[in-house]
């Protein structure tokens, strides 16, 4: 449907785009970068390419927050024993499943998170270290076909109500251990591909430029809208790429696929305006009399 020149142009942009937002609040390279790129190249030529980059990133996120490291390695250390079966399973899901149907079921498995997200939803987990072997492994199998794992983390995260320079330090702890696992198996099937490796020229640059640029830009943006508005495209886009596989997969006609999508958009426009409407869109010094969520000033 689309030439490969144009996918690479469009790979940077959105990569552009997915680093500044990552630079702002800390996660988000993936489940923004991936939901367009499939639109243009496959899971497995993607995933392995995202794969190195995003061991970059995380990497740095942890040197950046490596003082509270040790404040969060109980939190984390449940979730990062459970990634090692999780990225097994999913490693082996992206060699062998169909190309279609993983994509199709990449697109469902990401889009609660990122509406639960948009919603705003917090629910805290009072027995968090019995989750968190569970919930590794989910987010391992789901990372390593997919190389999306922010939206279940951060969601997470923040309903525990984690302090900012905690919540980076914890999620930077699980994804550069969840990227290194993942790494190391995709070495082992064999998924690195040269097509995969050109795809690191676009997107280097994209972060490099991207990351500093969002850590810039927030301090000047209230956390938690630029966060609902980030969320909101990223459904967006997803419910895009989710009709355009269930065309592909001929499940549903193309009226019935894009009134898949059009729900998803009519859900989200309602989320945010549940959410201006509540006045949380308010100037910083106005807003300061006004409870805020928890971890409303956290980066994911």
């Amino acid at each position: 449907m689309f030439g490969h020149d144009t996918g690479i142009i469009v790979l940077f942009v959105i990569a552009l785009f997915a680093a500044s937002v990552n630079g702002a609040l800390g996660y988000g390279f993936s489940s923004l970068t991936v939901p367009v790129a499939l639109l243009f190249f496959p899971n497995k030529m993607l995933a392995p390419a995202l794969v190195v980059i995003e061991l970059a990133i995380n990497a740095f996120v942890v040197i950046l927050n490596r003082g509270s490291l040790a404040a969060v390695r109980r939190r984390a250390m449940p979730i990062v024993l459970g990634l090692v079966p999780g990225i097994i399973i999913g490693s082996y899901l992206l060699s062998g499943a169909n190309p279609g149907w993983l994509k199709f079921c990449t697109y469902i498995a990401i889009l609660p998170f990122i509406l639960m997200q948009a919603a705003g939803f917090r629910r805290p987990i009072h027995a968090e270290h019995a989750v968190g072997f569970p919930l590794g492994v989910g987010v391992g199998t789901l990372y390593a076909a997919t190389t999306i794992s922010g939206p279940p983390l951060a969601l997470m995260f923040n309903n525990q109500g984690v302090e900012k320079e905690d919540f980076r330090a914890a999620l930077g702890t699980v994804r550069v251990m969840e990227t290194t696992f993942t790494a190391i198996m995709y070495g082992f099937l064999g998924l690195f591909s040269a097509s995969s490796m050109h795809l690191v020229v676009p997107l280097a640059p994209a972060v490099l430029i991207g990351l500093p640029l969002g850590s810039y830009m927030i301090r000047f943006m209230d956390s938690e809208t630029f966060r609902r508005i980030c969320m909101s495209f990223d459904a967006w886009v997803v419910g895009f790429g989710l009709s355009q596989s269930i065309i592909g997969l001929k499940l549903l006609s193309s009226y019935g696929a894009y009134s898949v999508w059009a729900a998803i958009i009519l859900f989200d426009l309602y989320l945010l305006q549940q959410y201006f409407m509540a006045g949380r869109f308010r100037p910083k010094a106005v807003r300061s009399s006004y409870p805020t969520e928890a971890n409303g000033q956290a980066s994911t």
